[in-house]
C-alpha cells in the first residue's frame, strides 16, 4: 500500500510544500471561511451576548436569558476555530506524508469532524434563533451582535458541509487508487512437504552369465 502516493489527497507525496497552489484550493478556501464564521459566532456572544436590566446586576444571555444558548454558541464556535487551524496544517503538511496509512487518517478525521460540527452548527443555528424569537424585552440588547451570531452559524452549516463534502470525495478517491494499485502478495505454500508422493525406482541386476556351483569337499 505504501506504492500508493496519490491515495488520499496527496498527489505529489513526498514533494515540497507549494503555498500558492495550496490557498488557491477550494477546500483551503472554505476552511478559511469556516473559521472566519466561527470567530464572529464566539466573539459576538462573549463581547455582546450578555447584559444586565436596569433591575439587575447580574448579567444574563441575550438569547431569552438561555444562559446555555450562550455557551453552547460560544463552545461550538471556539472548538470550530481551532479545529479549522489544527486540519489546514493537517492539509498542509499532506503531501509531505509517504505513508498512505497516514494519509487515511487524517482524511478520516476530517470528515468525522466536519460531519459532526455540520450537524452541531445546525443545532447551535436552531437554538439561538428559536431563544431569540422568544425573547419578550430586547431593550438594551445590541441586535446587531444577535443577528451576526445566529447569521453566521446559519453560514457555518453550509461551509462545514462542504468541508464534509470535500473529505468523502478524497477519501472515496483514495479507496479506488489503493483498490486499483494493490497487488495481493504471493501465496505461501501451506505445508512442507510435496503433496504427493513418488516412490523411488531402483534398477533391476540380472545375472546373465552361467550358473556356477561349487561342490563341497
Amino acid at each position: 500500500m505504501e506504492s500508493n502516493s496519490a491515495a488520499y489527497g496527496a498527489s505529489l507525496a513526498g514533494a515540497g510544500f507549494d503555498l500558492i497552489k495550496f490557498i488557491k484550493q477550494p477546500q483551503t478556501i472554505i476552511r478559511f471561511l469556516s473559521w472566519v464564521f466561527a470567530i464572529v459566532v464566539f466573539a459576538s456572544i462573549t463581547a455582546e451576548g450578555y447584559v444586565n436590566s436596569s433591575t439587575e446586576n447580574q448579567v444574563k444571555c441575550v438569547f431569552n436569558r438561555n444562559e446555555g444558548a450562550c455557551h453552547y454558541g460560544v463552545g461550538i464556535g471556539v472548538i470550530a476555530f481551532l479545529a479549522c487551524i489544527a486540519f489546514l496544517l493537517a492539509d498542509a503538511f499532506l503531501p509531505s506524508m509517504s505513508n498512505a496509512q497516514e494519509r487515511k487518517y487524517v482524511v478520516m478525521a476530517d470528515l468525522g469532524f466536519s460531519g459532526a460540527w455540520t450537524f452541531l452548527w445546525f443545532v447551535c443555528f436552531c437554538l439561538m434563533a428559536d431563544q431569540w424569537s422568544k425573547t419578550q424585552d430586547t431593550s438594551g440588547i445590541p441586535t446587531d451582535a444577535v443577528h451576526a451570531a445566529i447569521a453566521f452559524s446559519f453560514f457555518s452549516i453550509g461551509s462545514w458541509g462542504a468541508l464534509s463534502y470535500f473529505a468523502l470525495v478524497r477519501f472515496r478517491q483514495g479507496d479506488a487508487d489503493v483498490s486499483q494499485n494493490y497487488a495481493d502478495p504471493p501465496a505461501v505454500p501451506t505445508s512442507l512437504y510435496p503433496t504427493t508422493y513418488t516412490p523411488l525406482t531402483y534398477p533391476s541386476f540380472q545375472n546373465t552369465g552361467p550358473d556356477v556351483y561349487q561342490q563341497p569337499s
